[in-house]
């Protein structure tokens, strides 16, 4: 089966703009996120997938691959899908069994999760995988930036929020509560299928992607991992993780100076 990692991105998001451009120890965090994601032995290739031509050129310029997408995407499933198909146009004879969408705001991501959230649509009839880390403190379970899962019996996804959930107001005991990362395996099926399901109420009230998924009862593996990913949604989240990236072993073994 041909795997391939897709980083959709974009200049223009609400919460911090110019965000996959913002350096972290001198690199522009979109770099670290492509850089680490070619690690992955098990990806066949890996993409950009950008409407802004300062992205393309840059991951281009450090001899990295880079698609143009539309400027109209809302979610980065859309922009995804629409990348998958202007990459096998572009490739001739190539067609992706899978895809694992890798979000550009992770840039402490290990390539050893793109594995991870790729293995279990090789197992099986599954057609969507997530990877998921534990919540250790209320704080992290009440950040909205936080993306919630509850699962079922058999590790599949309930429902995604925003909000602390499962809720603790009537349980006293210890909740183990796991947020979802930006690591989303999908068969080419169910990538395209995305694209073609009606929005649905719960993706556009929580502005999560996989909810459009749930609301059409196509279910969704989630794959907890033992890796600590950490998202950069603001400023402070990008100084943390710039401290992190300091010591950090995969780093060494990439950074230009």
């Amino acid at each position: 089966m041909k795997i391939i990692g897709i980083i959709p991105a974009r200049m223009a998001a609400t919460r911090f703009p110019n965000k996959p451009m913002a350096p972290i120890l001198g690199m522009p965090m979109i770099g670290h996120c492509y850089l680490r994601s070619k690690m992955c032995a098990l990806m066949d290739e890996v993409y950009v997938a950008t409407c802004d031509k300062e992205i393309f050129d840059y991951i281009e310029s450090i001899g990295g691959k880079a698609v143009m997408t539309a400027d109209v995407h809302e979610r980065a499933t859309e922009r995804t899908a629409e990348a998958l198909l202007n990459i096998e146009a572009l490739v001739k004879d190539v067609q992706y069994d899978i895809v694992v969408m890798i979000q550009g705001d992770e840039p402490l991501v290990d390539p050893d999760m793109l594995r991870e959230a790729a293995e279990p649509l090789l197992q099986g009839d599954r057609k969507v995988s997530n990877l998921i880390a534990y919540l250790p403190t209320q704080e992290q379970r009440e950040n909205p930036n936080n993306v919630k899962v509850v699962r079922d019996l058999n590790g599949d996804a309930l429902y995604f929020s925003r909000e602390p959930i499962p809720s603790g107001k009537k349980y006293s005991k210890q909740i183990n509560a796991y947020r979802q990362l930006g690591l989303i395996a999908f068969t080419r099926w169910a990538l395209l299928k995305f694209v073609s399901l009606e929005t649905t109420p719960l993706e556009i009230i929580e502005s999560v992607d996989m909810n459009r998924f749930l609301e059409h009862r196509i279910p969704i593996h989630m794959e907890i991992t033992q890796y600590q990913a950490d998202s950069v949604d603001t400023i402070e989240d990008l100084l943390r993780v710039e401290e992190k990236m300091k010591s950090d072993k995969l780093f060494q073994s990439y950074k230009t100076e």
